[in-house]
Protein backbone atom coordinates (compact mmCIF):
# COMPACT_ATOMS: atom_id res chain seq x y z
CA UNK A 1 0.00 0.00 0.00
CA UNK A 2 1.53 3.33 -1.01
CA UNK A 3 2.08 5.95 1.63
CA UNK A 4 -0.08 9.07 1.68
CA UNK A 5 2.54 11.34 0.10
CA UNK A 6 3.01 8.93 -2.83
CA UNK A 7 -0.76 8.78 -3.31
CA UNK A 8 -0.95 12.58 -3.40
CA UNK A 9 1.85 12.76 -6.00
CA UNK A 10 0.20 10.00 -8.06
CA UNK A 11 -3.18 11.77 -7.97
CA UNK A 12 -1.49 15.05 -8.86
CA UNK A 13 -0.01 13.49 -12.00
CA UNK A 14 -3.37 11.93 -12.90
CA UNK A 15 -5.13 15.29 -12.43
CA UNK A 16 -2.53 16.93 -14.69
CA UNK A 17 -3.09 14.36 -17.44
CA UNK A 18 -6.89 14.56 -17.08
CA UNK A 19 -6.76 18.39 -17.02
CA UNK A 20 -8.69 18.53 -13.73
CA UNK A 21 -7.86 22.13 -12.86
CA UNK A 22 -9.42 22.27 -9.38
CA UNK A 23 -7.90 19.00 -8.17
CA UNK A 24 -4.55 19.87 -9.73
CA UNK A 25 -4.27 23.30 -8.09
CA UNK A 26 -5.47 21.95 -4.72
CA UNK A 27 -2.95 19.09 -4.74
CA UNK A 28 -0.14 21.41 -5.86
CA UNK A 29 -0.85 23.67 -2.89
CA UNK A 30 -1.02 20.68 -0.57
CA UNK A 31 2.28 19.29 -1.87
CA UNK A 32 3.81 22.75 -1.44
CA UNK A 33 2.56 22.87 2.18
CA UNK A 34 4.07 19.44 2.86
CA UNK A 35 7.41 20.36 1.30
CA UNK A 36 7.46 23.63 3.24
CA UNK A 37 6.99 21.72 6.51
CA UNK A 38 9.73 19.27 5.51
CA UNK A 39 12.11 22.14 4.80
CA UNK A 40 11.17 23.91 8.02
CA UNK A 41 11.78 20.81 10.14
CA UNK A 42 14.76 19.58 8.12
CA UNK A 43 13.44 16.09 7.45
CA UNK A 44 13.38 14.22 4.14
CA UNK A 45 9.94 12.65 4.58
CA UNK A 46 6.95 12.57 6.88
CA UNK A 47 4.91 9.73 8.30
CA UNK A 48 1.28 9.52 7.20
CA UNK A 49 -0.01 10.95 10.49
CA UNK A 50 2.17 14.06 10.05
CA UNK A 51 0.88 14.53 6.51
CA UNK A 52 -2.65 14.04 7.82
CA UNK A 53 -2.06 16.89 10.28
CA UNK A 54 -0.93 19.14 7.40
CA UNK A 55 -4.05 18.19 5.41
CA UNK A 56 -6.27 18.96 8.41
CA UNK A 57 -4.61 22.36 8.72
CA UNK A 58 -5.25 23.01 5.01
CA UNK A 59 -8.91 22.01 5.41
CA UNK A 60 -9.28 24.29 8.42
CA UNK A 61 -7.72 27.19 6.51
CA UNK A 62 -10.14 26.68 3.64
CA UNK A 63 -13.15 26.44 5.96
CA UNK A 64 -12.19 29.80 7.46
CA UNK A 65 -11.78 31.29 3.99
CA UNK A 66 -15.10 29.83 2.92
CA UNK A 67 -16.83 31.50 5.89
CA UNK A 68 -15.19 34.84 5.09
CA UNK A 69 -16.17 34.65 1.42
CA UNK A 70 -19.74 33.72 2.36
CA UNK A 71 -20.01 36.65 4.78
CA UNK A 72 -18.72 38.98 2.06
CA UNK A 73 -21.28 37.62 -0.42
CA UNK A 74 -18.59 36.16 -2.68
CA UNK A 75 -20.36 32.85 -3.28
CA UNK A 76 -18.24 31.78 -6.23
CA UNK A 77 -15.05 31.86 -4.14
CA UNK A 78 -16.85 30.23 -1.19
CA UNK A 79 -17.93 27.39 -3.50
CA UNK A 80 -14.36 26.96 -4.74
CA UNK A 81 -13.09 26.70 -1.16
CA UNK A 82 -15.79 24.10 -0.49
CA UNK A 83 -14.75 22.12 -3.58
CA UNK A 84 -11.10 22.23 -2.46
CA UNK A 85 -12.14 20.95 0.97
CA UNK A 86 -13.86 18.01 -0.76
CA UNK A 87 -10.65 17.21 -2.68
CA UNK A 88 -8.57 17.32 0.52
CA UNK A 89 -11.01 15.22 2.53
CA UNK A 90 -10.32 12.32 0.15
CA UNK A 91 -6.93 11.99 1.86
CA UNK A 92 -8.33 11.91 5.39
CA UNK A 93 -9.81 8.92 7.12
CA UNK A 94 -13.50 9.04 7.99
CA UNK A 95 -14.27 11.67 10.61
CA UNK A 96 -14.86 10.44 14.16
CA UNK A 97 -18.61 10.52 14.84
CA UNK A 98 -20.15 12.95 17.30
CA UNK A 99 -21.50 9.93 19.19
CA UNK A 100 -17.98 8.50 19.70
CA UNK A 101 -16.69 11.91 20.75
CA UNK A 102 -19.55 12.31 23.23
CA UNK A 103 -18.83 8.89 24.79
CA UNK A 104 -15.13 9.74 25.14
CA UNK A 105 -15.99 13.07 26.76
CA UNK A 106 -18.33 11.37 29.24
CA UNK A 107 -15.62 8.85 30.17
CA UNK A 108 -13.02 11.59 30.51
CA UNK A 109 -15.30 13.68 32.73
CA UNK A 110 -15.94 10.65 34.97
CA UNK A 111 -12.17 10.07 35.30
CA UNK A 112 -11.19 13.71 35.87
CA UNK A 113 -14.20 15.20 37.70
CA UNK A 114 -13.38 18.63 36.19
CA UNK A 115 -14.85 22.00 37.07
CA UNK A 116 -16.63 24.34 34.64
CA UNK A 117 -13.36 26.09 33.75
CA UNK A 118 -11.49 22.92 32.76
CA UNK A 119 -12.61 22.84 29.11
CA UNK A 120 -9.03 22.86 27.84
CA UNK A 121 -7.90 20.01 30.09
CA UNK A 122 -10.82 17.80 29.11
CA UNK A 123 -10.36 18.67 25.41
CA UNK A 124 -6.67 17.75 25.60
CA UNK A 125 -7.41 14.31 27.03
CA UNK A 126 -10.21 13.65 24.51
CA UNK A 127 -8.07 14.77 21.55
CA UNK A 128 -5.25 12.47 22.74
CA UNK A 129 -7.65 9.53 22.72
CA UNK A 130 -8.28 10.12 19.03
CA UNK A 131 -4.70 10.96 18.07
CA UNK A 132 -4.01 10.12 14.42
CA UNK A 133 -7.72 10.00 13.59
CA UNK A 134 -9.76 12.57 11.73
CA UNK A 135 -11.51 14.54 14.48
CA UNK A 136 -12.94 18.05 14.38
CA UNK A 137 -11.61 20.03 17.35
CA UNK A 138 -14.43 22.57 17.16
CA UNK A 139 -17.00 19.79 17.66
CA UNK A 140 -15.02 18.49 20.64
CA UNK A 141 -14.86 21.97 22.17
CA UNK A 142 -18.58 22.56 21.71
CA UNK A 143 -19.53 19.19 23.25
CA UNK A 144 -17.11 19.59 26.18
CA UNK A 145 -18.50 23.05 26.96
CA UNK A 146 -22.08 21.76 26.86
CA UNK A 147 -21.30 18.83 29.13
CA UNK A 148 -19.34 20.91 31.64
CA UNK A 149 -22.18 23.44 31.93
CA UNK A 150 -24.65 20.69 32.85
Amino acid sequence: MPDLYSKIEEDLRAALKAKQELKLSTLRLLKSDIQYEMTKTGVKSFADDEITAIIKKAVKKRKESQEQFSKAGRMEQAKRESDEIDVLKNYLSAEVSEEDISKAIDETIKEMKPGPGDTGKVMGKVMNRFKGQNIDGSVVKQLVQQKLQN
